[in-house]
């Protein structure tokens, strides 16, 4: 399904229908404040494979993040957060930015690598937002990339939606997104390290 949802006004009848569609174990693909992104409920285990299926990796080699709502959510699913390293996170977002943390127990075994680590994003986007909001928990997030050694990541939902439609249930089209990857820094050391330069500024970090 190709389904329009307005990216500064999302209608709570359009949201109901992603929510409702992730709780029954559905896999969409969503707008973001960068690229469009592969998500699912981060519950459904069986949808969680079917994500690492698409990307064409195994789930307990993948470096899937999580989509909060915001910093309280967040800080569920990681260990607690230094002070500075909290300061930098609430400037930064909401904003291009995938923050890797510390899990602690409120993570799904099935996600923790060896290293027992997840990335946190807060996309600066309303459908995926109000998503999590109106789902009680956060999304898996993984971004989708193009054949197209130029255009890394694909842009347009429609022709997204042309290659996907038949490996995942719900398209969301809120227009073209970016194809600038977020910002990913490694806050589970004693500095914050910046691990991929993508969208964002860099220098606060």
């Amino acid at each position: 399904m190709l389904l329009k949802i307005h990216p500064d006004n999302p209608s709570d009848r359009q949201l109901r229908i992603v929510v409702e569609c992730l709780r029954r174990g559905g896999v969409i693909i969503y707008p973001s404040d960068t690229v469009y992104g592969l998500g699912c409920d981060i519950t459904q285990i069986k949808a969680v494979d079917r994500v690492a299926q698409i990307r064409g990796i195994r789930r307990e080699k993948a470096n899937f993040s999580f989509v909060c709502s915001d910093l309280s959510q967040l800080s569920g699913y990681s260990k607690p957060i230094p002070n500075h390293t909290y300061k930098v996170m609430r400037r930064a977002l909401p904003g291009p930015f995938t923050f890797i943390l510390d899990a602690n127990s409120e993570v799904p075994h099935f996600f923790q690598s060896k290293k027992k680590t997840v990335g946190i994003r807060i996309p600066d986007h309303k459908v995926p937002i109000q998503i999590v909001e109106m789902l009680g928990h956060p999304i898996m997030t993984t971004s989708i990339h193009s054949e197209d050694e130029i255009a890394d990541y694909l842009t347009d939902p429609e022709l997204i939606h042309e290659r996907f439609m038949k490996l995942v249930d719900i398209v969301i089209d809120s227009g073209p997104c970016g194809n600038v990857p977020s910002t990913v820094v490694d806050c589970t050391g004693d500095e914050m390290v910046v691990t991929r330069a993508g969208k964002g500024d860099i220098t606060q970090f």
